[in-house]
């Protein structure tokens, strides 16, 4: 399972690398964001223009203040 930890990627540099990083995963995978905020945008934008999110295996949790992990699952 993939982990990317994006709290030092530039806030504009984020969603590119993200995606990205999704699209390189195998069906089935699932790419764990670690972040410092919730990332509620960036889970409506998958939503929305990405196929092969599973919307529904979605989950996050907020390890610390400033950490938060989210589960972005890829359909088989």
């Amino acid at each position: 399972m993939p982990t990317l930890d994006v709290r030092d990627v530039p806030p504009v540099d984020r969603h590119t690398k993200i995606h990205d990083e999704f699209a390189a995963m195998e069906p089935g995978e699932t790419l764990t964001i670690v972040n410092d905020h919730e990332p509620k945008p960036l889970f409506y934008e998958m939503a929305a223009e990405v196929d092969a999110f599973d919307e529904e295996g979605y989950s996050v949790t907020q390890e610390s203040a400033e950490e938060f992990r989210a589960e972005f699952p890829k359909r088989e």
